[in-house]
């Protein structure tokens, strides 16, 4: 079975664990880069992740290692859409 013969929800469920899990892992790179204080991730770069499906690793990274929890709009978007991936996932796996 290849992946082009998958429902639409498998991929999807697939895109968002790899995507969550990279991001995620990234959250937690950053977060010890801003402790050494050397080269950082782009808060552009950890959104444009989020947005293209690793909003929950992202979330559950920010909490966990408690990085960029300070600013308003990772402590509301990132689980924003967290929240929107989800449904959309649970609505394509109903569809």
């Amino acid at each position: 079975m290849d992946a082009f013969s998958l429902p639409l929800w498998q991929l999807a469920a697939i895109l968002l664990a790899v995507m969550s899990v990279l991001l995620f892992l990234l959250m937690g790179v950053d977060k010890g880069k801003a402790r050494r204080g050397t080269w950082r991730v782009s808060e552009k770069t950890l959104f444009v992740l989020a947005l293209l499906g690793g909003a929950i690793g992202g979330t559950a990274g920010m909490f966990l290692f408690r990085h960029k929890t300070k600013h308003w709009y990772f402590r509301i978007g990132f689980p924003l859409l967290a929240a929107a991936q989800l449904a959309l996932a649970v609505w394509l796996y109903l569809k």
